[in-house]
């Protein structure tokens, strides 16, 4: 199973409309919601999908901050 937490940012697989695949966790549980880091648009799927679709964990984004 992959390790990831609140806040880390993700690749997904496929790009978004607005032509970027990263994505910021912004809530773990049964489903998972991610936020597109270009545009803002959030999305919620479940986790099975969410790691079916994950390409690479990049890690937090308020790791530097």
């Amino acid at each position: 199973m992959k390790e990831y937490k609140l806040n880390d940012c993700v690749i997904m697989k496929k790009p978004h409309a607005c032509k970027t695949n990263e994505w910021i966790i912004t809530r773990l549980g049964v489903d998972i919601k991610i936020k597109c880091k270009h545009c803002g648009r959030e999305i919620m799927m479940d986790r099975l999908e969410f790691e079916h679709k994950l390409k690479k964990i990049i890690g937090d984004t308020n790791e530097n901050k």
